[in-house]
């Protein structure tokens, strides 16, 4: 119910303008859907924003493109396995992201901050947490969509070497294994990388900082550390070459993969960390992935007062 007066005598009179309207005002009856329905949504519309779905052309034009590029060389491989009746694939499931960790590293610079950076550049995010969702919520999803995203990336060309290796009647155990193998390598790769370029991103509402930001870190480690291997090698410092790829992403991966997963390591002369080294890459690959949720955790309860 709602009271209108228009003023003016100060007795009612003839023509005294005070009336009640019934504007219909109800308590709503539906379903309450909760936190849970919440993070479910905010997690599957930042997945689909990862490649543009649902939002311009113009937005999915990059995405789609690095998607376009991840797996083309995997089906130039497997036509050529196919034509040459090749008896192995050219390249280990286990070494494509490896090998691709440019175009990744590229993907990870253009979606993480506009993942994260629009939402603090329009000054969304108190608003996502007027709603039935937490920190932990909004965290949570972001990270996960962003890691699925990578997924996908990553995992698309694996499965197209997969499917082409079995049409070229290669072993299927051995097909299989080494499928499952990359599989798990990227899925730690999503993981790590999601976290540093959210991390990296959440600081800057800006995204072409963000772009600059995640790409100097993902690029420039990787072009340092490789640079000192190589010193390390010539010079015979063989024993630091595993040490000091602790200092990049992609090469903490390699050495997790190449200790664990059986893949030849990208590392000066072949030669990845022994078992006893894994342990400590395998370490801090973790540690990375689990400092970078808290990072965020921290961020965002700043962030939402």
């Amino acid at each position: 119910m709602a009271v209108e007066h228009t003023m003016g005598t100060s007795a009612p009179g003839p023509g005294d303008q005070t009336r009640i309207h019934n504007i219909g005002y109800r308590s709503y009856d539906g379903p309450r859907l909760g936190r849970s329905y919440a993070r479910r949504s905010l997690y599957s519309q930042s997945l689909r924003g990862s490649y543009g779905l649902g939002r311009s052309v113009k937005s999915k034009v990059l995405p789609m493109l690095l998607f376009v590029v991840m797996c083309v060389p995997a089906a130039i491989m497997v036509a050529v396995a196919v034509a040459t009746k090749a008896k192995d694939l050219p390249l280990d499931y286990t070494r494509y992201a490896i090998v691709m960790q440019a175009v990744i590293s590229l993907y990870v610079a253009s979606q993480a901050p506009q993942s994260v950076s629009r939402d603090l550049r329009f000054k969304t995010v108190p608003l996502y947490f007027s709603r039935p969702i937490e920190t932990a919520d909004y965290v949570r999803a972001k990270f996960a969509a962003l890691a699925s995203a990578l997924f996908i990336l990553t995992a698309a060309p694996l499965l197209v070497l997969y499917v082409g290796a079995l049409l070229a009647k290669l072993d299927f155990a051995d097909q299989t294994k080494g499928f499952a193998q990359g599989l798990v390598s990227v899925a730690l790769l999503s993981l790590l990388f999601a976290g540093i370029g959210l991390v990296i991103a959440s600081f800057t509402p800006r995204r072409g900082f963000g772009i600059a930001a995640v790409i100097a870190v993902l690029t420039i480690t990787y072009g340092a550390v490789s640079t000192l291997q190589a010193i390390a090698d010539v010079q015979g410092s063989g024993e630091a070459v595993p040490w000091i790829g602790l200092f990049s992403p992609i090469t903490l991966v390699d050495g997790v993969q190449s200790a664990f997963l059986g893949a030849t390591s990208a590392f000066p002369g072949g030669v990845g960390p022994s078992n006893a080294e894994g342990v400590v890459f395998l370490l801090v690959a973790l540690g990375l992935i689990a400092a970078s949720y808290g990072l965020l955790m921290r961020r965002y309860k700043k962030v939402g007062l």
